[in-house]
């Protein structure tokens, strides 16, 4: 079995107290959030020298830990790698005259932005950004977004070097070499990473983050002048809502949405005339959310929406309205397509002639496609058990080619462009595993789950052909449940390493998501969030139940609110899993959500309750955060990872939590923390540094289930 080993830091306790509602708890573990987290985030040196002392503690002590599996994290590394064809380049995206794609070089952790005439072929394009020359000197890097102005001649980029999002934009022209060379003056600082042109190419209008990393301001740019120079065309004055930046498929029309989890609202920008005052599509109304595209056909917009004349559309349906001239009003919308329970829309993008509409139902996606001429509809069909579907990069609305993504858990990314007018599906490109990969030897299979309230939760398996079923194969479960988000059940060239060591790999479509429609996201989130962890806890026993397993030999795995979903399940059936890794988890929520402070505490209260201003929400939030709910007794081996400068889930969370639970726990087991020191949400930047921290996670699992 294996032991923790001795020499594990012991934070030291410093009692901090705090009380709402007549309700006083006491943390421990409160001093290691430095009180100055946002110089941290820009200057990860700024870090208090006690609680840098604390976290390479850590480090040290896991990789003390984990120093037998260093054999094993090189061979999993290797097989990871041997699965990426690193010379590998997008489907090129034609823009106007032009075409651009991404590609890599062999050995290269970064992409090259590239750009061509129409319908070149990607190895054939000038290289315009050459990420991996731009991340030369940096400790992290990381290409964010890209969009080239519609005249043709220059290219807005944006990066992040420090983990902590807030991104530089830069402009860079379309016939220079990949070099700074071409670069104009212009540097943005403190954006959001989101952008997009005028239709002169004379301006840039870009989303600006505030002290306590929110987007808050919508700025315009005038190229060639200072930033500080630059116009707020937007102001959010209200710190629950986030906004965002996007544009027309058309090009008309920028939109700014304002957003919380929900209530939506847009705005327009007319790309034709950048200095006049945006218009709103329709003011907030709590409750109602609503996302636009652009017909410019027929001179309307296509929204999809949850707002209806008669009530509420749960699953969405899509409605037309005219282009406001000034503040819209709902009543104007026609319906489109009618809402349709069971049938989740999740996207539409108008075409000139057509629509196509992304839809979930049963669990699974599916594309319908509607004739803006004749109204006719047509579907495209999938066959296998489980799969994942998506939209593809698309640029042009004046087309009837439309491109979307295909793959399951055995089957690698397929491309395909699909002519609406003719039905015709093109392969433009599979996934290539260099290493061979043979789908027959994989099995991809849909079970159920019956919930503690009789809900059936779907779980996808995966697994090796040669798997015995017996009832003795290990598990590695994974979930999310929150937000809506839903994890597909996609392929990954990462999770067969552990399916060819005789794993089975689950994905649980826990309520929190919105696997099986609105509703499904509904029954998961504020006073029913507990619903999300007993979903998690069912799907294991079900794969107990079903003979694919036993009591022990699953293990866990979730990131950021899928942390959540980890920490409160070992707390709620910690008997039934071996291991659990919980990567940049949100467990302390109690805390987070009672701090104003912090980037996402505002906009995260409609998903989780305000305990500042409710004693239901704070006795609800304390009766199932993690951190909170710490006891006594035996629990699983433990794997926390943390991003120092992480703005979603801050690094106190899971170093609090680790503290908390080697001081606590009634068993030997394993309590491990790693910290990035020089990276924030998404762990190292690099597609070949990404793959040694799943290799160590992997490695941890293999520890944790004695396969070392």
């Amino acid at each position: 079995m294996v032991k923790a080993p001795s020499g594990a830091p012991q934070a030291a306790e410093k009692p901090l107290s705090d009380t709402y509602h007549n309700i006083t708890r006491t943390d421990p573990y409160a001093w290691l959030r430095d009180d100055n987290w946002q110089k941290v985030m820009k200057d990860p040196q700024a870090l208090d020298s006690d609680i840098r002392a604390h976290l390479e503690a850590e480090n040290a002590y896991t990789d003390k830990v984990m120093a037998p599996t260093l054999d094993l994290q090189k061979q999993l590394f290797a097989e990871m790698r041997g699965r990426i064809q690193e010379d590998e380049s997008s489907v090129p995206i034609n823009e106007g005259a032009l075409s651009f794609a991404t590609r890599y070089v062999k050995g290269g952790e970064h992409p090259l932005i590239c750009c061509g005439t129409r319908d070149a072929e990607a190895e054939t394009m000038r290289v315009i950004v050459d990420g991996n020359k731009e991340a030369e000197g940096t400790d992290f890097f990381k290409i964010i977004n890209h969009a080239a102005c519609p005249h043709g001649k220059l290219l807005a980029w944006g990066f992040d070097d420090k983990g902590s999002e807030y991104f530089t934009v830069r402009f860079r022209s379309l016939e220079s070499a990949a070099n700074r060379e071409g670069e104009l003056g212009d540097t943005l600082v403190d954006t959001g990473g989101s952008f997009g042109w005028s239709a002169c190419g004379q301006y840039l209008f870009y989303v600006a983050i505030d002290e306590n990393h929110r987007p808050h301001k919508i700025m315009r740019h005038s190229l060639g002048s200072p930033q500080k120079d630059d116009v707020c065309v937007y102001e959010e004055g209200d710190s629950g809502f986030f906004i965002g930046l996007s544009e027309t498929r058309s090009g008309r029309f920028l939109i700014i949405s304002a957003h919380d989890h929900e209530t939506s609202e847009a705005w327009l920008i007319d790309a034709h005339a950048p200095k006049a005052a945006p218009i709103c599509v329709a003011p907030r109304e709590t409750g109602i959310e609503y996302e636009i595209d652009d017909d410019a056909a027929r001179d309307r917009l296509i929204i999809v929406t949850n707002w209806d004349k008669n009530g509420k559309a749960d699953d969405f349906q899509i409605v037309t309205a005219p282009v406001p001239q000034s503040n819209g009003d709902k009543n104007n919308w026609q319906r489109l397509r009618a809402h349709r329970p069971g049938q989740l829309v999740l996207d539409a993008l108008p075409f000139t002639d057509h629509m196509a509409v992304l839809l979930r139902e049963n669990a699974l996606p599916r594309i319908e496609l509607i004739s803006l001429v004749d109204d006719k509809v047509m579907d495209i069909a999938f066959d296998e058990e489980a799969y994942d579907v998506s939209f593809g990069a698309m640029a042009e609305y004046d087309s009837a080619q439309l491109r979307f993504t295909y793959a399951s858990m055995t089957t690698p990314a397929q491309t395909f462009d699909f002519d609406m007018n003719s039905g015709k599906r093109v392969l433009r490109k599979t996934q290539t595993v260099p290493s061979g990969h043979d789908m027959g030897d994989y099995i991809t299979r849909r079970i159920t789950a019956t919930g503690h309230d009789g809900a059936q939760i779907p779980v996808s398996l995966l697994y090796h052909k040669d798997t015995k079923l017996d009832g003795s194969a290990p598990v590695l479960l994974y979930g999310y449940g929150s937000y809506g988000i839903t994890i597909p059940a996609a392929f990954s060239v990462t999770r067969l390493s552990l399916v060819d060591r005789g794993f089975i790999y689950a994905i649980a479509h826990i309520r929190g998501g919105r696997a099986c429609g609105h509703n499904w996201f509904m029954d998961g989130r504020g006073a029913k969030k507990t619903n999300t962890f007993r979903d998690f806890v069912s799907s294991a026993e079900a794969l107990i139940a079903g003979g694919f397993t036993r009591a022990g030999q699953i293990s866990i795995h979730g990131g950021s609110a899928g942390g959540l979903l980890v920490g409160a399940t070992v707390n709620l059936a910690p008997d039934l899993f071996c291991s659990a890794v919980a990567e940049v988890p949100f467990v302390d929520v109690l805390t987070t959500m009672l701090d104003d402070t912090l980037p996402l505490t505002p906009p995260e209260w409609p998903e989780w309750g305000n305990p500042i201003a409710s004693a239901e929400a704070y006795q609800l939030i304390a009766g199932y955060a993690p951190y909170e709910n710490i006891e006594a007794k035996a629990y699983p081996h433990i794997l926390a990872t943390a991003g120092l400068t992480d703005p979603r889930v801050t690094y106190w969370e899971p170093a609090k939590w680790i503290a908390r639970l080697r001081a606590t726990r009634q068993d030997d087991g394993l309590s491990l923390l790693r910290t990035e020191m020089t990276a924030g949400h998404g762990g190292k930047a690099g597609r070949f540094n990404q793959l040694h921290e799943i290799a160590f996670v992997y490695a941890f699992v293999l520890l944790a289930h004695r396969q070392v």
